[in-house]
């Protein structure tokens, strides 16, 4: 560990700092984990835990044994972290199969953390969520009254095998909510208060985590929360979304009621060390902690100094997610002053104006697909979003000639729309709302530009996605 990151984890209010693999889709190669961990580790984080939705050795095939090639990359995981001051958790999730009143399953189960507690893991979760809400097999309906308390049983079976250096994390069936319903706290009221349980706060995908939700559940359960949070993971329903911007949301305070924040990343790999590297500087200090100025930093170490201003400007762009509102500030502003300017003031100049927004933004998009990049494997994830932030320059770029030349109202919606469609056909979320409205409205009003501007400001935030958690 180097000595910066030993200073940060000497100082920092979590106890627990970290990151998931718990999403759904192609897991990370094992390069990429081994990468991740480091780079975790050089910013002060101290938990990498395991638990891929897609590793069928992890979920499906629960009970079959590891063996060779696997056994030997866990062993190169767990020495990676071991090397960067980190635990390595290892989570399984039997739920979708476990007969909860079977010794035979309940054994199998035990085993497969044996195997794994062979390599000097100590850490380890059993997930019970993303299951069926009620027991399944009759011989669990008939050993047991409800599905609390099978877990209960299930919870309590497998903790007291373990010793006392070994520690468990569980993930319940409700992992969402008040902190104070039926299930979380018969759950945690009836396991032993050693046990950790993971909470994603109000909602799977929560915009804020409060102290005072963190209260709540710490009373309730027993214990404080460990919040599996669901940033910046964009799997399922949320595959539209690149979720790269700043970590925010988070009461600075929230260690008091917390052990601290294990983030769920997404599939796309480079994309996400730019959220995880602002978690970890929330976690270092939250009382401190800036998200801008954080973000800053994350994008010029992941991106690289010579890309950093284009790529800045791309994910000005992306910022929309479930902790931000924000659509596309930068253009947001310039689509005020086109509007206003265009209207009642001078409308030479705010085409002029809103031109050079619109080539800015797309030599940005243009050097950053066909020039070269520090990161080429960062910008291959992101090309779908890079792609669809050029078709909106160019758009942009339209507008602003058409408007120039006192065409907008005549010739703007036979060739503005083209640009809609493909923008729209494309089914990636850049600019937000942003840009489909303003060129939805100039499409449908005949060329004028909207009486108000579709700012990112009036747009309403959202606090969850449709989707399971990760």
């Amino acid at each position: 560990m180097t000595a910066r990151s030993r200073a940060i984890s000497d100082s920092s209010a979590f106890a627990i700092r970290g990151v998931i693999e718990g999403f759904y889709g192609a897991p990370w190669s094992h390069e990429q984990r081994l990468d991740l961990i480091s780079f975790l580790g050089n910013r002060g984080m101290n938990t990498f835990v395991y638990s891929p939705k897609d590793d069928p050795l992890v979920r499906h095939e629960w009970r079959t044994p590891y063996a060779g090639t696997e056994l030997a990359r866990m062993a190169e995981l767990i020495t990676r972290c071991d090397d960067n001051d980190m635990t390595f958790m290892y989570c399984l999730s039997p739920g979708l199969t476990m007969k909860y009143s079977s010794s035979d399953d309940i054994e199998m189960l035990l085993a497969k953390f044996s195997a794994v507690r062979e390599l000097g893991v100590t850490s380890f979760g059993l997930l019970l969520d993303d299951i069926p809400a009620r027991l399944q097999h009759p011989a669990d309906v008939a050993a047991f009254p409800d599905l609390v308390t099978a877990h209960q049983s299930l919870i309590g079976n497998v903790f007291s095998q373990f010793d006392a250096d070994t520690h468990l994390t569980v993930c319940p069936t409700q992992y969402w909510g008040y902190g104070d319903e039926d299930y979380i706290t018969r759950l945690g009221r009836g396991i032993d208060p050693r046990i950790d349980l993971f909470w994603t706060g109000r909602v799977i995908c929560s915009a804020t985590l409060d102290l005072a939700d963190a209260a709540v559940f710490a009373r309730a359960t027993g214990r404080p929360a460990t919040y599996w949070d669901n940033y910046p993971v964009n799997d399922v329903a949320m595959g539209h979304e690149l979720h790269i911007g700043p970590y925010q949301g988070r009461d600075p305070q929230l260690h008091r009621f917390s052990t601290g924040i294990i983030a769920n990343g997404m599939e796309l790999f480079e994309s996400s060390k730019i959220p995880f590297a602002t978690i970890a500087d929330y976690l270092h200090d939250p009382e401190n902690y800036d998200p801008e100025a954080s973000w800053k930093q994350a994008l010029l170490d992941v991106v690289g100094q010579d890309n950093v201003d284009d790529f800045s400007l791309f994910a000005d762009t992306v910022r929309s997610s479930c902790l931000s509102a924000d659509d596309a500030p930068v253009l947001g502003e310039a689509l005020e002053r086109f509007t206003f300017e265009s209207e009642y003031g001078d409308a030479a100049t705010a085409a002029a104006d809103l031109l050079a927004v619109a080539h800015t933004m797309l030599g940005a998009a243009d050097r950053l697909l066909d020039g070269p990049v520090a990161n080429p494997q960062l910008i291959t994830e992101v090309r779908p979003w890079l792609e669809s932030f050029r078709v909106g320059a160019r758009a942009l770029v339209e507008v602003a000639e058409l408007a120039a030349a006192g065409r907008l109202a005549t010739a703007g919606p036979s060739r503005l729309l083209p640009y809609l469609d493909t923008l729209r056909a494309a089914h990636r979320r850049v600019f937000g709302d942003l840009l489909d409205m303003t060129l939805a409205e100039l499409v449908s009003a005949g060329g004028s530009p909207p009486a108000t501007p579709a700012s990112p400001r009036t747009a309403s935030p959202r606090t969850a996605s449709p989707t399971a958690k990760e």
